[in-house]
């Protein structure tokens, strides 16, 4: 068994950064939706603005807002306006297909393969 990817939101735009907040992050619930993310699973998080990298799990955010925000600690290293990755993996016997959601400036889907 090994851990492969299986879902990934591709160059979405962080559109808020809240160090006063308990920690995670917090996804627009359409978008989790098409990559087939679950609120409360763990995620990688990757800024392609600074290469931060950041494990942290997913909580729900108004759907088809765009809000990708950074929340807690994770605010420190990954702030607003930033470009990330998002990634999720499941454990596996087998090679599997990632979803991956490719989004616009304002976090909206725009292709998903």
């Amino acid at each position: 068994m090994k851990f492969v990817l299986s879902s990934k939101i591709f160059k979405a735009r962080v559109t808020q950064a809240n160090i006063n907040y308990e920690g995670s992050i917090t996804i627009d619930t359409d978008l989790c939706d098409k990559a087939g993310f679950w609120i409360g699973e763990k995620v990688l998080v990757v800024s392609n603005t600074t290469g931060n990298r950041l494990e942290t799990y997913i909580i729900s955010g108004e759907s088809g807002s765009g809000v990708i925000c950074m929340n807690g600690a994770a605010a420190h290293l990954i702030k607003e306006k930033e470009e990330v990755i998002i990634m999720g993996f499941k454990l596996s016997d087998k090679p599997i297909k990632p979803k991956i959601v490719f989004v616009d400036k304002n976090n909206k889907a725009i292709k998903i393969k």
